[in-house]
C-alpha cells in the first residue's frame, strides 16, 4: 500500500465545486490501469475498465469541506459560510489555506459563552491591514480548506480531507490490483458529495449500473462516551448495513461478506444513524440499483486531524479486491 501517494491525495486541494485538481492527480495514478475514461458535465471522473457481466459502479467522492468567502471587512476579516457540515468547534483557531497559497487563520468574535459560538461570528484573518490588503489574499467566492500536513505511522494516519480521500484511495489501489474482473467496472470519483450527494447522481445516471457500491469514511464509535454503534477504528473493513441514505441491499451485504470471509480479510459491521454516502444517489437512480457501502472508520471527521487506520484501508483494499473478482450469486 503506498502511504506517500495516500498523503500527496490528501494534501491535493479539492474542495467541492473545485475538484479538479484531484481528479487530475487520480488521472495521472490510474491511467495505465484502465480501459478508457471521461469527466462529465459536473466534474466527475468516470474511468472504466472492461470486463464481463454485470455493469458495476464504484464511487468515492474526491470534495472535502470548504469555507467560501462571503464578505470582506474593512478591517480585513474574511467573513465565510461553510460548504458542508464545518461544526464551529472544529473551526476555531485551525489554520487555513486557499487555492493561490494565501493562509489564515479561523477565529471568532469575542463571546461570553461558548454557546454562542457560530458560523456567522466566525472570520478567517489573513493578517492583512484593512480590506485593500486582504484583496491581496482571497476575494469573495474564494474557497479555503483546513491546512494540515498528513502524519502517519506504522498504524495510523493523521489528515484533513481523509473524508473522503480514503475512499478514493482504496478505489485506485485496488484497481491496480485486480486481474480477473468479475463485472465491467467504472470506478468513479465523484464532485459535490458534501453538498448533497450531488456528483454520484448523475453519474450513476449516466453510467446506469446493475450494481453500485461507494467507498466512504464512517465515524469510529470506540471513543470515550461515545454512542454505542458497530463500527470502530482498527476493526477491519466495514460492510455498511444502513445509514440516513441508504438501506444496503442485502445481496450486496452478503456478497461483501462471503467475500471477506473467502479473502479471509477481517471486517466488521457498520450502522450510522445520521449522514450518508454516496450509495444514498446510486441505489435510487432509473430503476433502482442494488448497492452497498465499504466504509473506512475514521476519528475527528470533518476536522483537521481526522484519523483512520492502516490495517483498515489493507483490508478495505483486500475486500474490494475479492468483491470484485467474485460473482454476484443471484440465488
Amino acid at each position: 500500500m503506498n502511504v506517500e501517494l495516500f498523503k500527496n491525495l490528501c494534501a491535493t486541494y479539492g474542495p467541492s465545486g473545485d475538484e479538479g485538481n484531484v481528479a487530475a492527480f487520480i488521472l495521472n495514478d490510474i491511467k495505465n490501469y484502465i480501459d478508457g475514461h471521461e469527466t462529465d458535465a459536473l466534474g466527475n471522473l468516470i474511468a472504466h475498465k472492461k470486463g464481463p457481466g454485470a455493469k458495476m459502479m464504484l464511487a468515492g467522492h474526491m470534495d472535502q469541506l470548504g469555507l467560501i468567502v462571503v464578505d470582506i471587512t474593512k478591517e480585513g476579516f474574511l467573513y465565510f459560510s461553510p460548504l458542508g457540515g464545518n461544526p464551529p468547534t472544529n473551526l476555531k483557531t485551525q489554520r487555513v489555506v486557499f487555492k493561490n497559497g494565501a493562509t489564515g487563520v479561523v477565529n471568532c468574535e469575542r463571546l461570553d459563552n461558548d454557546k454562542d459560538m457560530t458560523l456567522d461570528r466566525m472570520y478567517i484573518d489573513v493578517g492583512a491591514k484593512d480590506d485593500i490588503d486582504a484583496a491581496n489574499y482571497a476575494s469573495v467566492g474564494d474557497i479555503a480548506v483546513f491546512a494540515a500536513p498528513p502524519f502517519a505511522d506504522k498504524s495510523k494516519f493523521i489528515s484533513p480531507a481523509i473524508d473522503d480521500r480514503a475512499g478514493c484511495f482504496v478505489m485506485m489501489e485496488a484497481l491496480k490490483k485486480i486481474k480477473n474482473p468479475a463485472f465491467d467496472l467504472y470506478f468513479v470519483f465523484t464532485v459535490q458529495e458534501e453538498l448533497g450527494l450531488r456528483g454520484a447522481r448523475t453519474s450513476a445516471y449516466s453510467v446506469d449500473p446493475d450494481y453500485g457500491i461507494a467507498f466512504d469514511v464512517t465515524p469510529a464509535f470506540d471513543t470515550p462516551k461515545s454512542r454505542k454503534l458497530p463500527a470502530k477504528l482498527h476493526g477491519g473493513a466495514a460492510i455498511k448495513l444502513k445509514d440516513s441514505s441508504v438501506i444496503c441491499h442485502p445481496k450486496i451485504i452478503k456478497h461483501m461478506e462471503q467475500c471477506a470471509k473467502d479473502a479471509n480479510v477481517r471486517y466488521q459491521f457498520e450502522i450510522l444513524e445520521s449522514g450518508g454516502t454516496d450509495s444514498g444517489s446510486i441505489h435510487i437512480s432509473r430503476g433502482g440499483v442494488p448497492s452497498g457501502v465499504i466504509s473506512i472508520p475514521t476519528r475527528n471527521l470533518h476536522s483537521s486531524g481526522e484519523m483512520c487506520s492502516l490495517s483498515d484501508l489493507e483490508a478495505c483494499i483486500a475486500l474490494t479486491v475479492q468483491v470484485l473478482e467474485t460473482p454476484i450469486n443471484d440465488k
